[in-house]
């Protein structure tokens, strides 16, 4: 009787039995996240970590940066925020469902994603689908739908060069093995580019294709070739339109002249003056003055200068260590990777958004003329940040399951 009456030998009541249930519920939930981020390395939660500031920051500065032309537009403070809030919650779930992919579905489908940039680049340029702004022709209309094809551009080329030289790193020193069909791809891709006028993009391609040329290992002597070309036909394209040479005239005169001022250092001084009215601390979140419809661009090119004035000097310093972080995360992707494709991918996607951050900043503090480049993951634009996100989620894909080489025993040593 005793061991009937015993609480461990009474039936379960039905409240007891749910809760059982619950918890052998919540503990299998949890063990099925264990299982999805169980290969994940710490290369990967490092990229991963500093990639979700920089859009939660980007995120911060847009809502500041955007408000009053927000509300002059649109009679709403938060518009501005509120679309590039969309684009965030679009592109971070693609970030990580393209961090599951293997590097085999990025080798299959890297030739059609390089035709279809290029199909939709001449759209842009030789349809009434291309639609100007800024003096640039470089977005596609589809309806009420813009989207920016250069940018898709960027991480088609990323992988579909890495694809070809993956195949060729016993060939790499054969000028045509290097030259075909990499040079009339992506001399073709910059040319429907430079087209609609977006010098900027086109100088990040640039950069794009000779950091994976270069990471692949490619001799300097072959890459002078591109570069030789680049330094002859840069300037005609720089020079080729009259608002483009005015910007680079009034850059090469230090924004002196007083008509400078008024027309193509308008943004240059207004940027330089919020930079300065930050000081070292900043006039704080939200109190900048100059995104009172003095500095054009001041939530997308120009948000730099807005982080400058509103966080000062330590706001500006923690941008440039969170790109350096970032660049640092990709360098550890590449060391630990044994696939040629995996670190050629890795390195034409560093180049572009560690470039792309550079010329930005430039920009900004006058290093280099107005280019009309987004600051990645922080500026505002739908099309960049989705399609950046995309990339990184293609290094996260690659910074899974990675293990160190095997040590070597005592006995093999000897």
């Amino acid at each position: 009787m005793a061991r009937r009456n015993h609480p461990k030998l009474r039936p379960q009541p039905m409240s007891d039995t749910r809760t059982v249930k619950a918890r052998s519920g919540s503990a299998t939930a949890i063990v099925g996240v264990r299982k999805i981020f169980a290969a994940e390395t710490g290369n990967y939660f490092l990229l991963l970590g500093t990639t979700l500031f920089l859009v939660v920051f980007g995120l911060v500065m847009v809502l500041s940066s955007s408000s009053v032309t927000s509300y002059t537009e649109t009679d709403d403070f938060f518009s501005g925020f509120m679309r590039q809030g969309l684009f965030a919650i679009i592109g971070v779930p693609i970030m990580l469902l393209a961090s599951r992919a293997p590097s085999s579905f990025w080798k299959k489908w890297a030739g059609l994603a390089i035709l279809g940039s290029v199909f939709l680049q001449i759209l842009v340029v030789a349809t009434p689908l291309g639609v100007s702004r800024g003096g640039n022709t470089n977005w596609l209309a589809l309806g009420s739908f813009t989207l920016q094809p250069s940018e898709f551009t960027k991480v088609s080329l990323a992988i579909w060069i890495a694809s070809i030289l993956a195949t060729r790193m016993d060939r790499l020193h054969d000028i045509r093995q290097v030259a075909w069909p990499i040079a009339p791809v992506a001399g073709a891709a910059m040319l429907l580019v430079l087209l609609g006028g977006d010098l900027g993009t086109v100088t990040i391609i640039m950069a794009l294709v000779l950091g994976a040329l270069f990471l692949a290992g490619v001799r300097l002597r072959l890459l002078a070739i591109p570069i030789g070309i680049a330094l002859v036909f840069g300037p005609l394209a720089a020079f080729s339109r009259s608002s483009r040479s005015g910007r680079i005239d009034a850059w090469l005169s230090g924004c002196t002249s007083p008509n400078a001022y008024v027309d193509a250092c308008w943004q240059t001084v207004h940027g330089w003056w919020a930079l300065a009215a930050g000081g070292v601390f900043g006039s704080g979140l939200g109190n900048s003055k100059a995104k009172w419809l003095w500095l054009p661009e001041a939530s997308s090119d120009f948000i730099f200068a807005i982080i400058g004035e509103e966080l000062g000097l330590l706001g500006t310093i923690l941008v440039l260590l969170l790109f350096v972080l970032l660049a640092f995360s990709f360098l550890r992707i590449i060391r630990s990777n044994p696939d040629p494709f995996a670190r050629i991918t890795v390195g034409a996607i560093m180049v572009w958004i560690v470039s792309q951050a550079f010329v930005n900043i430039a920009v900004v503090l006058g290093v280099l003329p107005v280019l009309g480049v987004p600051l990645p993951l922080m500026s505002s634009g739908g099309s960049a940040l989705t399609t950046t996100l995309l990339a990184i989620g293609i290094a996260l894909s690659f910074a899974r399951n990675q293990h160190p080489a095997p040590k070597r025993s005592v006995v093999e040593k000897g």
